[in-house]
């Protein structure tokens, strides 16, 4: 199980603000029930609609004047559609047309779909890969080109993304499905 970590302390005031941010950017509904902080990860409840997620901000996004977007990665589950372990990432950059992109967790690589500024794997048992490599490795990476022509790469340490996908499944295994 991970660490949670009090969000004032070390820095994380401003890492969790960010976070918020990110939400904000995720999904119009604010009404959100925090299930804790797992090093850079957070997992997080949304009733309303109903879903849960785990969600980490990139750790290296490059310059921020060259972001068109703030990036983060999420791992989430919807139960009234019978939906879990779905990957999503928002990326720093728009993406140029017929863009490859690429996903590096630890020594294991996934080729994603991707359009705008988002990319996602291309199905369920992608979406099933992806997870259980990040249980076992230390960072992941997303590659692609740019709309602009240039190669950019959005970097996430995994300390904790185990613990706040297994807190976001729980908390959504409790929901009533559909």
């Amino acid at each position: 199980m991970g660490t949670r970590r009090d969000p004032l302390c070390g820095g994380r005031l401003t890492r969790l603000l960010v976070l918020g941010a990110a939400l904000a950017l995720a999904s119009p509904a604010l009404a959100r029930d925090s299930l804790g902080m797992f090093g850079a990860w957070g997992a997080f409840r949304d009733a309303a609609v109903p879903r849960c997620y785990a969600i980490a901000m990139s750790s290296a996004p490059g310059s921020q004047k060259a972001r068109d977007y703030q990036p983060y990665a999420t791992v989430g589950y919807w139960p009234q559609k019978r939906t879990r372990n779905q990957v999503h990432f928002r990326l720093s950059r728009r993406l140029a047309p017929q863009s490859a992109v690429r996903l590096t967790v630890g020594r294991q690589s996934f080729t994603l779909a991707g359009g705008g500024g988002d990319a996602w794997a291309a199905d369920k048992r992608g979406d099933a890969g992806i997870v259980a490599a990040m249980r076992s490795a230390t960072s992941m990476r997303i590659s692609a080109r740019a709309a602009n022509g240039t190669t950019f790469s959005d970097r996430y340490p995994l300390a904790g993304s185990a613990s706040a996908i297994d807190a976001a499944a729980i908390a959504c295994a409790k929901t009533p499905r559909g």
